[in-house]
């Protein structure tokens, strides 16, 4: 079985900035192998994901189908789970998906690629 691996950029908030400026300019096209979640540090992506490491760990194992089910399994309340899911989905990190009336959180994907690119054309 093949896991998908989520690619991983570092890049200083300046330097990102410049990028999405770029981009919304035309004057910079993304590769198709570019890095779609971007992190500031190494440290910024480590605390997210040592903070929900065993989180995403039962996502794919129990395979929930709303959020009401991963606070069961989980132990999490459904507030503090749902805040977390989201900044987990703004990364790109998971998707919450509807499920007939309810939201279903997938993992996006099982291993990360880290590129860190210490002399960007956006520093």
């Amino acid at each position: 079985m093949t896991m998908k691996v989520l690619e991983v950029g570092i890049l200083s908030r300046k330097a990102y900035i410049k990028r999405t400026i770029a981009i919304a300019k035309g004057e910079y096209q993304p590769q198709a192998n570019e890095s779609k979640i971007w992190f500031e540090s190494l440290t910024a992506f480590e605390k997210i994901l040592n903070e929900n490491q065993a989180l995403l760990n039962l996502i794919l194992e129990k395979k929930p189908n709303s959020l009401n089910e991963l606070a069961r399994v989980s132990g999490h309340d459904s507030h503090s789970l749902s805040r977390i899911l989201k900044t987990l989905a703004q990364y790109g990190i998971v998707t919450l998906e509807k499920h007939h009336n309810a939201l279903k959180p997938v993992v996006n994907g099982e291993r990360f690629r880290i590129e860190c690119d210490l002399h960007s054309s956006f520093s």
